[in-house]
């Protein structure tokens, strides 16, 4: 171009729509414009399309995120909840075992009394047993020994009369 100007200036008498050179600058203009409107056409609808889904993608990513950011709350939600729950499960365990464990107290307590009651009760027995052989035993050999000594130092009505004295006595003397 400047070649040109130069020869422009230096007044060779031509006009510049005369110069090839000038054509040839039109040319590429036209050439250019004509290849830029439907490429440029071509890369608009493209650079839309592109935008286009950039922005879908965009919009999946915040409903994605929002989704996420929901499924978060309820999961946290959830956990506190079964936290929670846990904790009364074992409060409510703790108790039944102090419960039972106080009940199964309580039943030995009674059972040991009951076998402590049911001892005794046999040892009275084998004792009012024990005694009422011993009675049986004593009153066995006092009328033996009350018969021998009877029968060696006493004789007749005498001897008969006090027999007869100690048999009606004896029930009450037992008794």
């Amino acid at each position: 171009m400047r070649a040109w100007a130069a020869e422009t200036a230096a007044g060779a008498g031509e006009a510049f729509y005369e110069a090839p050179e000038f054509w040839v600058a039109v040319a590429f203009v036209i050439v250019v414009a004509a290849i830029f409107k439907p490429v440029a056409g071509r890369i608009g609808a493209a650079l839309d399309d592109r935008a286009e889904t950039i922005k879908t993608q965009i919009d999946e990513a915040v409903r994605l995120h929002e989704e996420a950011q929901e499924l978060l709350v309820s999961y946290e939600r959830k956990q506190r909840d079964a936290a929670a729950e846990a904790e009364e499960i074992v409060e409510r365990a703790r108790k039944e075992a102090d419960r039972l464990g106080k009940r199964a107290a309580e039943d030995l307590e009674k059972a040991l009394k009951r076998r402590q009651q049911q001892a005794m009760e046999r040892i009275a027995r084998a004792e009012a047993e024990a005694l009422d052989e011993v009675r049986g035993v004593a009153v066995d050999v006092a009328l033996d020994a009350t018969r021998r000594l009877l029968a060696e130092k006493m004789s007749g009505k005498r001897a008969d009369a006090m027999i007869d004295a100690a048999i009606e006595e004896l029930p009450e003397k037992l008794g």
